[in-house]
């Protein structure tokens, strides 16, 4: 895989969070000629420039909400991952505009760049809450990838530029997740504070989600969107783990259900996973080939789709409290506490 990024200049939109950092930790000690961390965070950017010192990473500040300052990133850039997003459930389901503004409109302006400077390949990172979205946030990130697809289906098999998709479920410790919080709860002797006990979320590391990335790169075709197999857990198995780990005894406490929160997520919804190729780890869904001259009335349908379910956090391979705490200690910030 990382011979495709020798001497290349890669570019991550929203690089200063989670994702951009385990990317980093990948690529920087690679052939790859340079690395542009494009983000508003100044603070952000100083920190990680300070941490660093590494003249491969370049910083620029900008927001995918403003052209401009995208155009002057994506200057002689090879690949782009798109990571820039607004995240939180509950701010955007209060401030549903901004939601649209950097997810749906910063996307489409990133992508434009792209395809105007001639960029090779370009990866979208999309989430699970975009699947039958119920939530602000969710519909944002549904619409984005809707305006990826329909870019990559426009562009065609032979363009210069590829634009892919990927979609990936709970990316566990990466910011504003549940782990830390609870972590954080645990070291204060406060109780653990859960929504629905039922509740089951996919479970990633964040390095699931740099391979995902890396896969739909590399084996991506313009309007493609790829979702990587994942093990689910309900919110008591992991909150069990994570004092069986930290040898806690906090009482767990059932607070109720957040603004737009989902009993369990889907990753693939039952017409996509009609349409969608199993490459073994992953699903490959590939666009739409329809255009808009279809009939007037639908003579036909398929069938088969009714016999198809969807891949969701509740029907996936669900982990127990061994299984759990074998996926928490891959995480750099449970081992950093266990050895501290």
């Amino acid at each position: 895989m990382k011979n495709y990024f020798n001497d290349r200049i890669l570019l991550i939109t929203g690089g200063t969070g989670s994702f951009g950092n385990a990317v980093l930790k990948r690529f920087l000690n690679s052939d790859i000629k340079e690395i542009r961390i494009f983000s508003r965070d100044e603070k952000k950017q100083d920190d990680m420039r300070h941490q660093l010192q590494n003249p491969k990473v370049k910083f620029y500040i900008g927001d995918v909400r403003d052209k401009r300052s995208v155009d002057t990133a994506m200057v002689d850039v090879d690949y782009v991952f798109h990571a820039a997003a607004l995240k939180q459930v509950p701010s955007c389901e209060f401030f549903p505009m901004q939601a649209v503004r950097t997810n749906v409109i910063g996307t489409e302006n990133v992508l434009d760049s792209a395809v105007q400077h001639k960029v090779k390949n370009v990866v979208v990172l999309s989430t699970d809450k975009a699947a039958y979205p119920i939530n602000a946030m969710g519909i944002s990130k549904a619409m984005m990838e809707k305006v990826a697809i329909a870019k990559g289906r426009q562009l065609g098999k032979d363009a210069k530029t590829t634009i892919c998709c990927t979609r990936y479920g709970n990316v566990m410790a990466s910011r504003g997740s549940v782990i830390p919080l609870w972590v954080e709860q645990m070291k204060a002797g406060n109780p653990i504070t859960i929504t629905d006990p039922k509740m089951t979320r996919y479970m990633m590391t964040l390095d699931d989600a740099v391979d995902l990335v890396l896969y739909a790169f590399e084996h991506g075709h313009n309007g493609d969107l790829f979702v990587q197999k994942a093990p689910a857990a309900a919110l008591t198995v992991l909150a069990n783990a994570l004092k069986e780990l930290y040898k806690a005894d906090n009482e767990i406490r059932v607070i109720g259900t957040r603004h737009g929160e989902k009993l369990y997520e889907t990753l693939v919804t039952r017409e996509e996973m009609f349409k969608s190729e199993d490459m073994g780890d992953y699903f490959r869904i590939p666009a739409d080939s329809r255009d808009l001259n279809y009939d007037k009335y639908f003579i036909e349908g398929e069938e088969d789709i009714s016999k198809v379910e969807d891949y969701h956090s509740h029907n996936t391979r669900q982990l127990d409290v061994e299984g759990m705490k074998e996926l928490l200690l891959k995480l750099d910030m449970i081992q950093e506490d266990l050895v501290l």
